[in-house]
Order: structure tokens, then sequence, then C-alpha cells
């Protein structure tokens, strides 16, 4: 199992060593720090390269000789396993639906070029996008282009070794730049300005990437009816003082019939709200709903 802390965590927290300690009477159990978190280097781009960082973990744990890889992310890192599933189940549909997506081709990719030859574009990169399996229009939809991050684009194309076997996302937002609450406009000061970045940095151990996306990446809802059949369990307290239960519930709706939602009554956020007793309902819905290996 491959834990994704949120963000300004690292894997040093004690709410994420103790999320470990619970799972490791299980299973193996891989922590790491997102990029510009903790000890890790780089900065953070809150979501987006991050799935990077995770296709990485996750292929650490399968040279370990782990054919099942479980991923579970909180917050941050629950839009960001949300994400890493989607992304290689869409590369999955392309591949059977696109003609273009074959080997030996630029899997769709149509490249903008400069005034230099060969220069690309920060949007370079515009995917095909199919529409989903759970969609009723699926079977007559034509395929959307859409521009992809750098980020999304590497993980698309990424080996069977980077792909997980099951999803399971903790008070994970559904969209991006949401300041619906205290808690995410505060987050967004931290994030947006100078001030709040050095605050960031010495305050919480979280060196932060200054600019905006560009492009932006795929939201957890856009990449969720592109999970199955990867089983997947979203998580969320009524109580989350950062995202209110129309995130879970859209995340849920995007997924159609495939995702399973869990309120939980009474909890609030992410790996500081995940108790122990919760840890070890997670590891049992995991272990009784198996995985999709080699799917």
């Amino acid at each position: 199992m491959v834990l994704a802390h949120g963000f300004t965590g690292d894997l040093d927290r004690p709410q994420v060593r103790r999320a470990a300690h619970v799972l490791a009477r299980h299973a193996a159990v891989v922590t790491f720090s997102f990029r510009g978190h903790g000890r890790s280097g780089g900065r953070s781009t809150v979501g987006d390269s991050e799935v990077l960082d995770l296709a990485a973990a996750v292929t650490w744990a399968r040279s370990l000789g782990h054919s099942r890889v479980i991923t579970l992310g909180f917050s941050m890192g629950g839009s960001v396993v949300l994400r890493h599933a989607g992304l290689h189940g869409l590369a999955r549909l392309r591949a059977r639906t696109t003609p273009e997506a074959a080997p030996g081709t630029n899997g769709g990719r149509t490249e903008a070029r400069g005034g230099t030859q060969g220069a690309e574009s920060a949007a370079a990169a515009v995917f095909a996008i199919p529409a989903a399996p759970s969609a009723a229009s699926a079977p007559s939809a034509p395929a959307v282009p859409v521009p992809l991050s750098e980020a999304d684009r590497v993980v698309a194309a990424g080996s069977r070794a980077d792909r997980t076997d099951l999803v399971i996302a903790v008070s994970s937002p559904a969209r991006w730049y949401y300041r619906g609450t205290a808690p995410m406009r505060r987050l967004h000061w931290l994030v947006t300005g100078r001030l709040g970045r050095t605050v960031g940095r010495l305050g919480f151990r979280t060196r932060i990437r200054p600019g905006d996306w560009d492009p932006v990446p795929l939201s957890p809802t856009a990449l969720a009816p592109y999970i199955a059949p990867v089983p997947l369990l979203l998580v969320h307290g009524d109580r989350d003082p950062y995202f209110p239960l129309d995130h879970p519930r859209a995340l849920q709706r995007a997924a159609g019939t495939h995702g399973e939602l869990w309120i939980e009554r009474g909890m609030g956020h992410a790996e500081n709200a995940t108790d122990e007793a919760l840890l070890g309902r997670l590891w049992r819905w995991a272990e009784r709903t198996g995985g999709t290996a080699g799917a």
C-alpha cells in the first residue's frame, strides 16, 4: 500500500507515521514525501506534478516484488491518487478507441510549434479524450481535444509498472480553485502570494512553486469516470472544514456506478481525522474488494 499525504504533510508527520504503522499490521506500506514537502527536493505544484511522485512510488513498490499495489491518498494526496488512476484509465480507453494512440505514433498528441522548429509551447500537448465507458453517450460521442499538463501526459503514457490496482481517496477535493470555506481561502493565500509561500516554507516545511498552472491539469472529477475497472473508495467526513459534502458526491456522480462512497459521521479532514478504527475498515474493504492486477 502506497500512502499519499496531504498538502503541507510529509512522511515524518505523526499522523502519516501513525497511519503507516496501523496499516503495516496488514500489508507492506510505502510512505514518501511529495516534491517540495519535508525533506523532498523540488517545489510543490499542489496536485499537478505530484502524480509523477506517486507513479514513482508505485513503480518502486512493484520493484520490491509486490504484484498488487493499493494507493491511499489524503486531501491533496487523495486528488493525486484519483488523477493517477484516472490518467491510466484514460490511456487504456484511448488505446482501444483511438487509432492515433497505437504504438509507434505520437499517442494522439498535437504539438504546437513556435518560431524555433522543435520548440513546444506550455500548452503543446492536446489529448483526444473519448467519452467515459459509463456515459450514456459513450458509443457515439466524439473524442474531445483537451490540453494536458506535462505531468498528465507523462503519467498517461506510463507503463504497467506504475499503475495501481485499487484506489482509496480520503477527504479529496472534487475540483480546483475551491474557496468556499475559510481554511481553503487561507490555503489559497499560502499558495498564491510571496508572503504566503514564505510562511509555507518556514512554518510548514513546504516549498511551493510560484505561478499559475498552464495548462490546468485535469481535475479529479474529470478523471473519475476513467478509473473503472480499478476498484474505487471515496471517504469523506461530514464535519470536514475544508471541503463540504458536495465534493465527494460530485466525485461519486462522476465515477458513475463504479465508485463507493462512505460519509463518516463526526469526521473532520484527512490524516488528522482518520483514526485507527477507520484505517482498519479501509484495509478490510481493500482486502474484500481485491483489485485489478494487470488491468
